[in-house]
């Protein structure tokens, strides 16, 4: 994994980030715990670099899931963003700009799997393109995958 500077945030932009230095384990976690934060089968978490994470805009909110785990998310949108441990810091890979080398290298918790997960990729694929013209034509009010305005350095932002 690079160790240049990577970005990433919530779904509505409210919740930037950016983080320098290496990335540790990319995982999969499928403990009950993950699939109800993350509202799916399974949670793709990334290890960040210990004092590497600047929130640039607002930082998440946290819930405090057991006694020394906290999960952050987007106080506006809901986004699922962090998990917080004595341990460290993990960050959603879905929250990254560009995800792209972030491909999963370990499953953990892995015997509280759904037990249909393994075979979700064999189903059919629904391929029609007239469906997918058609979601172009919708209009996003997502945060593009991208900054769209330059960033002043830290602690410089004013509500």
């Amino acid at each position: 994994m690079s160790d240049a500077m990577r970005t990433g945030g919530c779904q509505c932009g409210s919740v930037r980030f950016r983080i320098r230095g290496e990335l540790g384990r990319p995982s999969i976690c499928h403990c009950r715990m993950c699939q109800k934060q993350f509202g799916s089968f399974f949670s793709a978490l990334v290890t960040a670099p210990k004092d590497g994470v600047e929130w640039v805009r607002d930082e998440p909110s946290y819930f405090q899931s057991s006694v020394n785990i906290d999960r952050g998310f987007c106080p506006k949108c809901g986004t699922p963003l962090t998990y917080r441990h004595p341990g460290g810091l993990e960050i959603a890979i879905g929250a990254f700009d560009d995800r792209s080398d972030l491909a999963p290298r370990i499953q953990v918790n892995y015997q509280a799997r759904l037990p249909w997960v393994e075979t979700i990729f064999d189903q059919p694929v629904h391929d029609d393109q007239d469906y997918y013209a058609r979601q172009e034509q919708v209009i996003s009010f997502q945060h593009p995958d991208h900054e769209t305005e330059q960033w002043p350095s830290a602690g410089q932002w004013t509500s």
